[in-house]
């Protein structure tokens, strides 16, 4: 969940949100597995990164794809004709992606069908030597949308906070990567709490709630390391920022009146709307295309609603368990994931509301896992997790089939929106 003040102070039953693999089944092509592809090791050199590893890894992670392990590839080609399809269609794979890395960095890669023998995709990529990792999530973006018809989330980035020592030596950095965990970057640090980043919708700035004055406050953070302001500096309880779908406004829970609700306040600053007006803890929207997700205890326990973007009556979305919480959502709203708690273990449950029959479906597997965050395009989940002392990130395909710790810790992961990509 994310850790605002609100739910740290108000709902201290519920730290944290784990879950049991519960696979849901997700079509491609109208196949009800995830989809062979061979990602034969590139040709020539990219220096220390292996463009073609990033690309499988990517993919696998999706739970879309299925990768052949390189140890039973049949064949390595790196150019069309050398790839004898008769080989790679009795080793039962769908796709066969090659290429091959050269000068300061460039990148050419073929994407083929193998039933039909046909290239369907083919590009060059160049790029800074030091930019090899981003070639390869544009690689991964461009073969998912191909064979999905939907834009890949490889490259985009994740924000996050970490934290080290404790007490008086106690640290705390607001930090961005890749979505894969690799290249982080620290905008912040504070011996202060930091916590729920969360991205405009262009990726240039991140909203986030620090402790450094000595109360919550609301700032918003230009991404290259400059301009920070103060959006929200109320008495009491300034906490869960999130933008708007234009970056013209953030939604944020507030106390100024009372209990928490929420309310919104100009991107640049200004005063604060109100938007909800129930007794009870209102805090944690997420905002999608269809409006605004957030927790509320109005019915007795924490239970995920929705509303508006300009407020009006909200409808309750979840039902299941004792305690839904922290939802984070699709761009499209499509896609959404919880905080679930029962019976004292807390994991990600994810629900995916274009499937006929629609229901939650948990996709972690430790007993304290918080603050899902969604893939823009509704693929993914990244989470945070309890392992012994500290916290450890966390992704699992939103399909339930694929779970990977990143290399990286921190908590309260946010992910940014879509990057262009061109090819």
């Amino acid at each position: 969940m994310k850790r605002t003040l609100s739910l740290a102070v108000l709902f201290m039953a519920a730290t944290g949100a784990h879950a049991q693999q519960n696979p849901q089944v997700d079509l491609i092509g109208g196949r009800d597995e995830a989809l062979p592809i061979a990602v034969v090791p590139f040709g020539g050199s990219a220096g220390e990164t292996d463009v073609s590893a990033v690309v499988a890894a990517d993919l696998n992670r999706s739970g879309q794809f299925k990768p052949m392990p390189v140890a039973n590839m049949p064949q390595r080609p790196v150019n069309g004709s050398d790839i004898d399809f008769k080989a790679w269609q009795d080793a039962g794979q769908d796709y066969i992606l090659i290429g091959r890395a050269s000068g300061g960095l460039r990148v050419e890669y073929e994407l083929f069908d193998v039933s039909t023998q046909q290239r369907v995709l083919g590009f060059a990529k160049t790029s800074s030597a030091n930019a090899a990792r981003d070639i390869a999530h544009q690689i991964a973006d461009d073969v998912y949308l191909k064979v999905t018809g939907k834009p890949g989330a490889f490259w985009t980035r994740l924000a996050f906070i970490q934290s080290s020592g404790v007490g008086k030596g106690a640290r705390f950095s607001l930090a961005i990567a890749d979505a894969d965990g690799y290249n982080v970057r620290v905008l912040d640090s504070s011996n202060q709490p930091l916590m729920s980043p969360a991205w405009s919708p262009d990726g240039s700035k991140i909203a986030y709630v620090s402790f450094a004055s000595g109360n919550s406050e609301v700032k918003v953070r230009n991404v290259d390391g400059g301009g920070e302001t103060t959006l929200a500096s109320y008495k009491g309880v300034n906490a869960a920022p999130a933008f708007s779908t234009d970056g013209s406004r953030v939604f944020v829970s507030l106390s100024k009146d009372g209990d928490p609700d929420i309310y919104v306040i100009g991107a640049g600053g200004g005063g604060a709307t109100r938007l909800t007006q129930q007794l009870g803890i209102d805090t944690s929207p997420a905002v999608a295309s269809d409006g605004v997700y957030f927790t509320s205890d109005r019915g007795g326990r924490p239970q995920v609603y929705h509303m508006s973007a300009n407020g009006g009556s909200a409808s309750r979305v979840t039902f299941q368990g004792e305690y839904n919480a922290d939802p984070a959502v699709s761009m499209d709203g499509k896609v959404i994931a919880v905080s679930q708690g029962t019976g004292g273990a807390y994991r990600i449950a994810v629900m995916d509301k274009d499937k006929p029959g629609a229901q939650w479906n948990v996709v972690s597997s430790g007993s304290l896992d918080s603050s899902p965050t969604v893939a823009p395009n509704g693929s993914m989940v990244a989470y945070s997790s309890r392992e012994g002392a500290g916290d450890a990130l966390h992704v699992s395909a939103a399909n339930g089939r694929v779970k990977e710790r990143l290399p990286v810790s921190g908590r309260d992961p946010a992910w940014s929106n879509l990057r262009k990509n061109s090819p």
